[in-house]
């Protein structure tokens, strides 16, 4: 079954997710929270909807946590003023993204679930990752990381030009007005997002290289799982490899599971469901885990 989410965030716009479960009234004690990346919104991409009903019918609740950027715009309401408001890709600010997670780990712990997993796909995985590293939430059991994004990889495009463009729009005051070009080439948005995914470095914390800039992974102190396609092109190189890097700059990296599907790419085409078993089978493995960790600390 699947129920509307209304989650108030702090600084005021109400977020709008999916939550999928077996019954109307909470059976589970368990919900994974999956919090979108850009225009990852729960149109965009069906293969959520294996995700949500395979955990579900396993009495694992899913949240399909839509955040600030899960659509280009979109309407929504202020908790704050009671006003509505547009929010979307176009107006947000990396800055939110702590706001964004902890107003669906909130709403987990009013619901009253005892293990919360938190993760996500593409950029969802790039929030998650800054999140945990400033923040290290009791709250969250594990994370669960499909595809992070390469972000220099995605705004290798972006001329010297269009930069100069965004920091002088920035610079005279206008960063609240839309740029005169989509950045990326396909992002329309105001000249201070573009300048937050050019220049802040908030979310850039995944790369190909070795030895780039890996200093939040290196302050993420839970463990969990990374999963990736083969024929992930958004890793600029090898998927494997790419994710291998990533975890090697964990502090739980021996802990963690890697999770490699082949031959498919970074929304797993043509392997939805096999994403679907595979997130299934870990979570049933950090269960019995728990469950064997829990009976030894009562000896």
């Amino acid at each position: 079954m699947m129920f509307k989410l209304d989650v108030p965030t702090k600084r005021g716009p109400i977020l709008n997710g999916v939550l999928f479960r077996q019954k109307e009234q909470k059976t589970s004690d368990t919900l994974f929270i999956a919090i979108t990346g850009i225009h990852g919104n729960f149109y965009s991409n069906p293969f959520y909807f294996n995700i949500g009903e395979t955990l579900s019918k396993a009495n694992i609740d899913f949240a399909y946590a839509q955040t600030n950027d899960a659509f280009p715009q979109i309407q929504t309401v202020n908790a704050k003023t009671g006003k509505e408001e547009v929010i979307g890709s176009y107006n947000e600010r990396f800055a939110y993204t702590d706001d964004d997670i902890e107003a669906y780990l909130d709403f987990a712990e009013r619901q009253g679930y005892k293990h919360i997993i938190l993760g996500w796909l593409s950029r969802g995985s790039n929030k998650v990752i800054h999140y945990l590293s400033g923040h290290h939430d009791k709250r969250v059991e594990h994370f669960f990381l499909l595809s992070p994004a390469n972000l220099d990889y995605m705004m290798s495009g972006v001329t010297d030009k269009e930069k100069a463009v965004i920091k002088e729009q920035v610079a005279r005051g206008d960063g609240d007005r839309m740029l005169p070009f989509p950045f990326m080439g396909w992002v329309d948005c105001i000249a201070n997002t573009a300048y937050d995914w050019e220049f802040s470095g908030i979310l850039n914390n995944v790369h190909t290289a070795k030895d780039a800039d890996f200093s939040q992974a290196e302050k993420v102190t839970h463990t969990g799982a990374l999963l990736v396609g083969t024929y992930d092109n958004f890793t600029d190189g090898d998927p494997s490899e790419f994710l291998r890097n990533l975890n090697s700059h964990m502090p739980a990296a021996k802990k963690n599971d890697l999770i490699f599907i082949e031959k498919t790419g970074h929304t797993y085409q043509g392997k939805n469901q096999e994403v679907a078993d595979d997130i299934l089978k870990q979570l049933k493995k950090w269960r019995r885990e728990d469950k064997v960790s829990s009976a030894k600390s009562e000896l």
